[in-house]
């Protein structure tokens, strides 16, 4: 799943950061979200690598998201990306 955020998103960030970060470690736990982290240089949006057989489960991690709910999220999309390197396990 990609991310757009906002131009104010660093300044934004610290009010929802530890909600945000415990829905994604849960979702870790669960074995749903694989990684994830900001994309710099610049700072303008996030990957987050979901394993599942549909996008629901990221869907349903982003409708949830406070980054999202909050606005600090301008869009995002899920894409399927077929991995052909690495990934096992």
């Amino acid at each position: 799943m990609l991310y757009d955020v906002t131009d104010d998103y660093l300044e934004r960030r610290p009010l929802y950061r530890q909600e945000h970060l415990a829905l994604a470690r849960e979702a870790h736990e669960r074995g749903e979200l694989m990684m994830a982290g900001a994309l710099w240089d610049p700072l303008d949006g996030a990957a987050l690598v979901f394993r599942a057989d549909d996008p629901s489960v990221a869907e349903r991690f982003a409708e949830g998201d406070p980054y999202v709910r909050n606005g600090l999220v301008r869009s995002w999309r899920v894409r399927r990306w077929d991995v052909v390197v690495g990934g096992e396990g």
